[in-house]
């Protein structure tokens, strides 16, 4: 096989991929893999530019052994970590003398990578979420059964702390069950027609009791004609009744939480009609550090104060992918010791 074919024939592969012959020397390379190991590698031996000892020593055997064979080629492309799959093939008749060359194809898995890790880091923080009331309950029980087996008084006291910590163990199993249900819907987008403001009247009313409790009054600007849009009713039920309740809770100290109802022909965020729900709360904010990552799954601003108010560290999360269903978005603005804004903007 020429020269010219061999270019052509590794140009031809939609991967990052090279070929080494028998000289152990790059003798052609295409676009991809130049970009991964450096323009000028044709012509030069292949180890100048593949420095691990793992993919070296997989491209030597596949060589010495005419096998195929296969390992990982660990990289950083400047603004992350990457992983790349490296499958070796040989190839007879081609190369110097036509000694035989091998094909070297890379494939890049670091989006696979990433997943695993997230799915580490999630199961982790389940587990660590579950055991400590479970640690709780355990602790209780073992008290109850022997030292407390006769104190009333200690009794009801331990009883009314293992209903919290039961309690918080169901919350956390409603959030996660929740979660997988709304990331299984995020691509399906809702067909029901519903309007906006008798919703939030609901939401509203519903959390009064919960307001009223932490002196901290509601209010809702909606216009005077009915705002309608296209959505799923008891999932903007779950949005707003999270963001509202979050705001009583850790903004309540404010005295107050305004619901405003924005309806435009025109929004910038989307390009054409929405409306635009501001919860708005004049609570003590939160530091521009946490903004960036208040969606993702367990994060906390102030992880002692969340699970002091029942918090599972999931309810964000819920509400970024039910947006996302709906095609909307989720802005959050704050301001240390004046208060935040949370805006849920949907498509009409």
């Amino acid at each position: 096989m020429s020269s010219d074919l061999i270019d052509e024939f590794v140009s031809a592969i939609p991967l990052p991929a090279l070929m080494v012959d028998q000289t152990e020397r790059i003798i052609a390379a295409n676009t991809d893999a130049r970009t991964l190991l450096g323009q000028s590698i044709q012509g030069r031996h292949f180890a100048t530019f593949l420095r691990q000892p793992q993919v070296i020593e997989t491209i030597e055997q596949s060589l010495r052994d005419k096998s195929p064979s296969s390992t990982r080629h660990l990289s950083n492309d400047g603004a992350q970590d990457t992983t790349f799959n490296v499958e070796c093939r040989y190839m007879n008749g081609i190369g110097a003398v036509d000694g035989g060359a091998v094909l070297v194809v890379f494939q890049d898995v670091t989006h696979l990578e990433q997943a695993n890790h997230m799915r580490r880091d999630f199961v982790a923080n389940v587990s660590h979420e579950l055991r400590t009331p479970l640690t709780a309950l355990m602790g209780f029980i073992e008290t109850l059964r022997g030292p407390a087996r006769e104190d009333s008084v200690a009794r009801e006291r331990f009883l009314h702390i293992m209903d919290d910590e039961a309690n918080r163990m169901n919350r956390l199993v409603g959030d996660l069950l929740s979660l997988n249900r709304v990331e299984s819907e995020e691509r399906v987008r809702p067909k029901e027609q519903l309007e906006l403001s008798g919703l939030l009247q609901s939401t509203l009313n519903s959390l009064r009791p919960l307001a009223d409790d932490a002196s901290v009054e509601l209010s809702l600007d909606t216009p005077a004609t009915p705002v309608m849009l296209t959505g799923d009713s008891d999932q903007l039920r779950q949005v707003f009744t999270n963001l509202i309740e979050n705001a009583i809770k850790y903004g309540g100290s404010g005295g107050r939480v305004d619901v405003r109802v924005l309806p435009s022909e025109r929004d910038t965020a989307m390009r054409g009609p929405a409306v635009r729900v501001q919860i708005v709360d004049k609570g003590p904010g939160i530091d521009a550090i946490h903004l960036p990552r208040l969606t993702e799954r367990f994060y906390r601003a102030d992880s002692h104060r969340s699970r002091e108010l029942g918090g599972t560290g999931l309810g964000l999360a819920i509400v970024k992918h039910i947006v996302n269903r709906h095609r909307g978005r989720l802005r959050v603005e704050s301001e240390l010791g004046k208060g935040s804004v949370f805006t849920v903007i949907l498509p009409r």
